[in-house]
């Protein structure tokens, strides 16, 4: 059995019959978890267990993992700090930023690897700009080039643990007011002020390694009609050639208000993969997913397949926790957390 185009989410700790006969589905690749699907390490390593059991090659399994807002994991998890944080730690000393950016995202990375996690999708590439409240501190910076800087920082750290890294939102969310998750922005700005300044980021990281890039559920009027994920130009005349980017490309979630200008599920997975998206995300809504799945029957991409297994992780066959790298790891994130005074928050969505 190959791995299909659709990602989805399952509905709590563990795996119920439903979980199981969706993912059993040939048109299933990944699994999306959210924090109503972590209790602890011990469960999560059970479940991850679980899904990769199912199916060979094995499902891939991800998690937005980004620090600040957006942690899915926290209990027995380290907290990591938003990137925003990162960004002003960069204006007074950009080489230990940089060296802060890369052991982060090592420990973010090697805990997961260390449950079963494959991938967690990140880092953020948008510009931080305060129009944008949905992206706001996600962001490590206003200023792209810094953002390239540490961002491939980041990069470097996550592969070094044995994961590879998910760059978004493409061609950038960040300087637009509506959050996508509840309605459609727009953008209306030219190609070329897009370029000078979104841009940037994606250009330097992909030139450097970025395997996965997930889109914007954003109109750029006056660049394209359609949204950035169902726009070939987008992905197919910019992200592929302009840029040169050979990797995998992930919708951001069809069941988003952003998604909903194409009409229904399947509608939206259809202009997905026309516009040349590899990867479908359909979350907290199993009835979408399964319009999704049925209505992709015999559906087969083998580029898509290939790029796909290019993301499971590397397992982690170490006692983690007993590692001086990661005591150290931690003694780093902590004092950094503590010289910023900063404290733990919720999810930003589940």
């Amino acid at each position: 059995m190959t791995l299909g185009p659709v990602m989805l989410d399952i509905k709590a700790c563990a795996l119920d019959d439903d979980d199981r006969r969706r993912l059993m589905h040939p048109q299933v690749g990944g699994v999306i978890l959210f924090s109503r699907n972590y209790q602890d390490r011990e469960q999560l390593a059970s479940l991850c267990r679980e899904i990769h059991a199912l199916r060979d090659p094995r499902l891939v399994v991800a998690v937005d993992q980004e620090g600040g807002r957006v942690q899915r994991f926290r209990d027995g998890f380290q907290s990591l700090p938003a990137m925003g944080h990162l960004g002003d730690f960069y204006d007074q000393d950009p080489d230990q930023a940089l060296s802060s950016a890369q052991t982060f995202a090592w420990l973010m990375a090697a805990e997961l690897l260390h449950c079963g996690v494959d991938l967690s999708f990140a880092p953020v590439l948008d510009i931080a700009n305060p129009i944008s409240s949905v992206i706001g501190d996600r962001a490590f910076h206003r200023d792209p080039e810094k953002v390239a800087h540490l961002a491939n920082a980041w990069v470097r750290g996550m592969r070094s643990a044995g994961m590879e890294a998910v760059g978004k939102h493409f061609p950038g969310h960040g300087s637009v007011e509506g959050d996508s998750h509840h309605v459609m922005p727009f953008d209306r700005r030219s190609f070329a002020e897009i370029e000078m300044l979104d841009l940037v980021p994606f250009r330097r990281v992909i030139a450097t390694h970025l395997a996965g890039i997930m889109m914007a559920h954003v109109i750029y009027d006056h660049v394209d009609e359609n949204p950035a994920g169902y726009s070939r130009y987008w992905i197919e005349s910019v992200l592929r050639e302009r840029l040169e980017f050979d990797g995998i490309v992930f919708s951001d979630d069809l069941s988003m208000s952003g998604a909903e200008s194409v009409g229904g599920y399947p509608e939206r997975a259809r202009h997905s993969l026309a516009a040349g998206c590899d990867i479908l995300l359909v979350c907290n809504n199993s009835e979408g997913a399964d319009e999704v799945l049925e209505s992709l029957q015999g559906y087969s991409n083998p580029t898509s397949q290939m790029r796909m297994i290019r993301l499971h992780g590397q397992a982690v066959e170490t006692d983690l926790f007993a590692t001086r790298k990661w005591q150290n790891a931690c003694a780093q994130l902590d004092a950094f957390n503590k010289r910023l005074g900063l404290a733990e928050s919720g999810d930003l969505f589940e």
